[in-house]
């Protein structure tokens, strides 16, 4: 059965927990409100900024209007009206570079062909679009020139320039910031505390356990590009602490205050951790893989602990 269209009375339970992003909620509140929903939009900006837990808020906001378990579904990725699409490895080589290829926009085309299946809406979002590699690009342009009807599309993505000016005047461009918190630039994807907590506890295990929690927390973080980064940044944040709380500096400049004491670590351990961090960033905006990225850094911030 197909719902009714959102009430405008329901649109702030989904669109209410982002925050940082004033503006680029104003836009999806008032084009829920009004009923006047693009068929494609473009979420440009950088990594942290929230951008795929605003598509999520935005996609719920659409197909779970009273939210519910609805809603629920859609958070544990188990609505049959949202698809989530990111980058994988060729089927060939599981260790090749992730992008998103020509069959996987195929089976969007196919799956975007059939009505929703109890949503008023279909919401498609296509994370980190700007891997799409090959026909890739072409291919999707077809699908926007000529739309399903009640079909969202949501490309997320760094720079407007990743993708061709063809594919992109096609789409309803918002802009994101970066966030602000707690006295510095918010880094980690939906500037969660949530977030910035388990990346600790995994810190602690890591140099408590050793090479075993590594390899679970590796494990847990397999593909997932955005628990990855959460984890590279949240411990770069812990070692700016630490460098911090060795250079006697203001503690209302710590980001986890009260928690990182340096005192426990030469200058040339905290500086090494820095490094890791940093070596870390620079590998998983390649083609490292998430889970890679993860297990190569605590192994090497536990080796400095």
């Amino acid at each position: 059965m197909v719902l009714d269209a959102p009430n405008a009375l329901d649109v702030p339970n989904a669109l209410d927990v982002i925050v940082g992003q004033a503006e680029a909620v104003e836009i999806l509140r008032r084009t829920v409100e009004g009923d006047r929903v693009a068929h494609a939009w473009a979420f440009i900006g950088p990594h942290g900024a929230g951008r795929r837990t605003t598509a999520l808020a935005f996609a719920k906001a659409l197909v779970a209007p009273s939210g519910g378990a609805a809603a629920g579904r859609v958070d544990r990725g188990l609505h049959p009206d949202v698809h989530l699409l990111g980058p994988t490895p060729p089927p060939s080589n599981p260790k090749g570079t992730p992008a998103i290829r020509v069959e996987n926009i195929r089976e969007l085309e196919r799956l975007a062909s059939l009505k929703p299946a109890e949503a008023p809406w279909k919401v498609f979002i296509v994370d980190e679009a700007e891997t799409m590699t090959g026909a890739a690009p072409q291919a999707f342009l077809k699908t926007l020139e000529e739309p399903p009807a009640r079909t969202v599309i949501i490309l997320v993505l760094s720079q407007a320039r990743a993708l061709p000016a063809t594919v992109l005047s096609r789409c309803q461009i918002v802009r994101f910031r970066p966030r602000a918190a707690e006295g510095t630039v918010a880094l980690l994807p939906g500037g969660a505390g949530e977030d910035r907590e388990r990346a600790l506890g995994w810190l602690a295990q890591a140099q408590t356990r050793g090479v075993e929690a590594v390899l679970q927390i590796g494990e847990a973080v397999g593909r997932d590009r955005e628990t990855a980064l959460a984890v590279v940044e949240t411990c770069w944040l812990w070692y700016r602490d630490l460098l911090c709380s060795q250079g006697g500096a203001d503690s209302r400049l710590a980001v986890f205050a009260g928690k990182a004491d340096g005192s426990g670590r030469s200058l040339d351990e905290v500086v090494a951790g820095l490094s890791a961090c940093r070596e870390a960033w620079q590998a998983i905006q390649g083609s490292v893989s998430p889970r890679l990225t993860v297990e190569v850094l605590l192994s090497r911030l536990t080796k400095a602990a």
